[in-house]
């Protein structure tokens, strides 16, 4: 549709005419919004979708990103006769092998999760895998895992589809209509610029694939993602291949395999990639339906690789080298969400490859997402407010892409740690953290103490799915916290303030708890969505009259900031107050001592109760502590100025001495919060779990006057019969890392599964092998302690036992 005059205004405009702009236009019409106009710079498909493998798989490492996958398909499948409009699925199957044992682990464990979305399955041999397909070499195979209801699909095929769809449903669609700059009036979309033509609108959802990030850039908006040049061949008909092969996945090579027209196309997910457009750093706006030059000698290592895979390759030509551009994320997770810097401004972009697979519904959710306001689901992890500005600074996304798209085929390693666009925060104190020992990891830009090594021991990750080599590391932190006191380093805990006569009106409006409006009064809460799913996992403290300080977790900095802004009366500010402050954390049953060391103020519980704050006198510096500790009481966090940081550091270590003080690490942390029973926002809690449900409706109240936002879904919640609820389960196996328990691993009751897991650790206070999880709520607790329950992880049922509550409290002498 090429009409010269387009219309001065729409609900929402589009842009970008790829199979996500595309399917998020045609689900906008299917949920009830005619008032849509997508604009495309040129033709629909002609920036990277024309050239996607157009893969389609339905397993994803999450549950959130197994049922946009599966929801393609099933669309895929039905809007073809919808529409009469083919999709050119092929669902032949797809295929993982793994050359390693380690690989063979991460496959069967992705084979055990499957059994959680009713994925088809089926677990091959290399002998089962020979027969099936007899010209793959398979002789240094593990095993495979065979999907029959994968495949591929054609890209071109799926967008006209959709865009089918959408004119069907009342959108319009404008071709060769370059949008020139996105309208913002007082922090908020009021419309785009196309041709010299303003057009007015109340949302835009910026659907423009590599571009994307140089467009932010324009507006003051950050999206962090980059091009690299990313290559297949096809190569000359091959004698005998099956037309019904399934697409094979050779993780260990970088390599995948698809029949194409008797065919075989060879694409590569290499460790180390090229970036695009290296001259200019930006995606010429021009460049459509683009290729670059062939680079056979960058391929060359994987075809050689390939061939040892089809013997018969050796004696076939290749018909066609492709190398074009396709944009890829700093964690090769997508780019979804209203964006943190403008209101009503979405982003719909970054699918690492995975467009075609994923586009029904990446659709699908933001159409919902900016519909309602939110979404009731854990996707985070798509969430574009997972990162702040730094992350789309060029040199950084540049460095970092180079790994990023290695990592779709790289392992898949618990714990892993990106190489590359490191050190971009650095702690003050850094160097002394070192010196102790500590191999560092991200968290929020910041290099942060994962794990400090022994005595001889090495400072690096030797990654793996059973014992981890940071075990007995962890196992002496965890031992000395709980025994004497241990020093754990929580700077990179977000950290906001308020400060107005109507903070306190306003935070209980957002607030479930009832917040504490006393100096020195911290309060643990949490802030939900309208439909009571929940938001926010954070602490508010008092810090002066009508000053407030809210604390939570660091990887949810910015996207926290966002839902606490958006729900503000006008005349109330945020400021985000993260970097001012270092955050020590003192805990253990020595830490009352150790603070009576560092500072002559009184520390006794009478004069210092739990859940209390006050400013604190250390050498001539006043600081902040709060008596609480995430790994159950008694702790002390000091909330200490960066640049008094390191001086204080210093201290505490001295000090510490005389108590047997230890540096403590994330992994520490992370084993005794599971310890305590406590649940982590991203793992055990979301929006996709309200507080009935989690265990935590202690911080809901119903005696404060103001109506905090979900109060009312809360209200309908409690009327019913939870679905499904939190527990906690202990295996009878109590060897640490085996099993290594992570998450997502299926809880059975006899031998039907009833959950999931969420989180897991060994714990060396107690002899544990520890999992958190929710389960369907069919059962009684008389029940599930009286039977049998297993968790399967990598296709091997353990033995387990519910515990009724969290092991610091089943050993209260220890404490």
């Amino acid at each position: 549709m090429n009409n010269k005059k387009l219309p001065s205004s729409a609900k929402v405009v589009i842009i970008g005419g790829g199979v996500i702009g595309c399917s998020v236009a045609y689900h906008l019409t299917k949920f009830g919004w005619k008032d849509i106009i997508l604009l495309e710079r040129d033709q629909l498909t002609s920036g990277t979708t024309w050239h996607a493998a157009g893969l389609v798989s339905q397993l994803g490492p999450s549950a959130a990103v197994t049922k946009i996958r599966k929801y393609t398909l099933d669309l895929y499948k039905n809007l073809e006769k919808e529409v009469d409009h083919s999709a050119g699925l092929r669902l032949n199957g797809a295929l993982s092998i793994a050359q390693t044992d380690s690989r063979w682990q991460e496959l069967k464990r992705q084979a055990t999760t499957a059994q959680l979305y009713d994925v088809d399955l089926k677990i091959l041999n290399k002998e089962e895998i020979k027969k099936k397909f007899p010209l793959m070499s398979t002789d240094d195979l593990k095993g495979g895992v065979l999907m029959p209801g994968d495949g591929s699909a054609d890209p071109s095929g799926v967008t006209h589809m959709l865009a089918k769809g959408a004119r069907k449903g009342g959108a319009k669609i404008y071709e060769q209509c370059p949008v020139e700059t996105v309208l913002i009036k007082n922090g908020k979309v009021c419309g785009v610029r196309v041709k010299g033509q303003n057009i007015e609108c109340e949302y835009v959802v910026l659907a423009t694939g590599m571009w994307s990030r140089q467009i932010g850039e324009k507006i003051g908006v950050s999206i962090p993602l980059y091009p690299a040049e990313h290559f297949y061949v096809i190569t000359e008909p091959v004698e005998n291949l099956s037309p019904t092969l399934p697409v094979i996945r050779d993780f260990d090579s970088s390599v995948y395999f698809k029949e194409d027209a008797g065919k075989l196309l060879i694409g590569i997910f290499e460790g180390k990639s090229i970036p695009a457009f290296n001259k200019t750093n930006k995606v010429p706006e021009d460049f459509s339906f683009g290729e670059f030059p062939e680079n056979f000698e960058h391929f060359e290592p994987y075809l050689e690789k390939s061939m040892k895979r089809f013997p018969v390759l050796e004696k076939i030509g290749i018909r066609k080298f492709f190398s074009g551009p396709e944009s890829f994320t700093p964690d090769t997770n997508s780019l979804l969400g209203e964006v943190p810097e403008v209101k009503n401004l979405f982003v719909s972009c970054g699918l690492n490859s995975i467009g075609i697979g994923s586009g029904g519904g990446i659709g699908k959710v933001t159409a919902e997402w900016l519909m309602n306001g939110h979404i009731n689901e854990d996707i985070f992890s798509y969430d574009i407010k997972r990162f702040q500005k730094f992350h789309s600074d060029i040199g950084f996304i540049k460095d970092r892409i180079t790994e990023s798209l290695g990592d779709l085929y790289g392992m898949h390693w618990p714990y892993k740690q990106h190489k590359t666009s490191r050190n971009i925060k650095i702690l003050p104190h850094h160097n002394l953290l070192k010196s102790f020992g500590a191999c560092f990891g991200v968290s929020a830009g910041y290099e942060r103490p994962m794990w400090f090594a022994l005595d001889g021991e090495k400072t690096d990750y030797e990654y793996s799915y059973n014992y981890q080599n940071w075990y007995p590391a962890v196992e002496y932190e965890t031992n000395n916290t709980l025994n004497n006191v241990g020093l754990f380093d929580l700077t990179p805990f977000s950290k906001f303030e308020i400060k107005s006569d109507n903070a306190h009106q306003n935070l209980q409006r957002i607030c479930t708890a009832n917040i504490k409006n006393e100096v020195g009064k911290c309060t643990y809460t949490h802030m939900l969505n309208e439909d009571g799913g929940i938001e926010t996992d954070l602490t508010v403290v008092c810090v002066n009259k009508n000053h407030f300080r809210i604390i939570s977790s660091a990887a949810t900095r910015e996207r926290d900031k966002f839902h606490i802004k958006k729900h503000l009366l006008d005349e109330v500010d945020i400021e985000d107050v993260t970097d001012d402050y270092c955050v020590f954390g003192i805990f253990g049953p020595k830490s009352r001592s150790l603070m009576k060391e560092i500072s002559k103020d009184d520390f006794s519980n009478e004069s210092f109760k739990f859940s209390h704050a006050k400013n604190i006198q250390i050498k001539n510096s006043k600081i902040w502590t709060q008596r609480l500790s995430y790994v159950g009481e008694l702790g002390y966090e000091l909330y200490v100025k960066t640049s008094e940081a390191k001086e204080i550091y210093a201290l505490i270590i001295d000090k510490g001495k005389k108590f047997n003080l230890s540096n403590c690490g994330m992994h520490a942390l992370d084993t005794m919060r599971m310890e305590s029973g406590f649940l982590h926002w991203g793992n055990d809690i979301s929006p996709e779990e309200n507080q009935y449900q989690s265990g935590l409706n202690f911080t809901i109240s119903n005696k404060k006057k103001i109506d905090f936002i979900g109060k009312e879904a809360l209200k309908k919640i409690k009327r019913k019969k939870i679905d499904r609820r939190f527990i906690m389960l202990t295996l009878k196996d109590n060897k640490p890392g085996s099993p290594l328990l992570l998450h997502d691993e299926p809880i059975y009751f006899k031998d039907k599964i009833i959950g999931r897991t969420t989180s897991g650790n060994y714990s060396f206070n107690f002899k544990k092998n520890l999992a958190f999880g929710y389960i369907s709520n069919n059962h009684s607790t008389e029940e599930l302690l009286s039977n049998d329950i297993f968790i399967e992880v990598e296709k091997k049922k353990y033995k387990a036992q519910l515990i009724e509550r969290p092991l610091k409290q089943c050993n209260f002498k220890k404490i």
